[in-house]
């Protein structure tokens, strides 16, 4: 009796470490997706940003010209 209960108490144990192991290698790879897609992201944001700091230098350009011809109009 008590060597059937010492062996259901160690099949518990190993279960709860399995589903514990299982649990952690979940977060592991969640966490490296994240940060892969972060990667990913950045890059892209990136991108982004140089595209829309090339045009807001145009839009400036052409504000500015625009208050040129406007100056010169008077």
């Amino acid at each position: 009796m008590q060597n059937q209960k010492s062996e259901t108490i160690a099949v518990v144990a190993v279960n709860i470490t399995k589903v514990l192991v299982i649990i952690y290698l979940g977060f592991v790879e969640v966490f490296k997706i994240a940060n892969l897609l972060r990667d990913k992201l950045d890059a892209e944001f990136d991108i982004s940003r140089k595209w829309a700091s090339q045009n807001y230098s145009i839009l400036k350009k052409r504000l500015a010209k625009r208050k040129v011809a406007g100056l010169m109009k008077n």
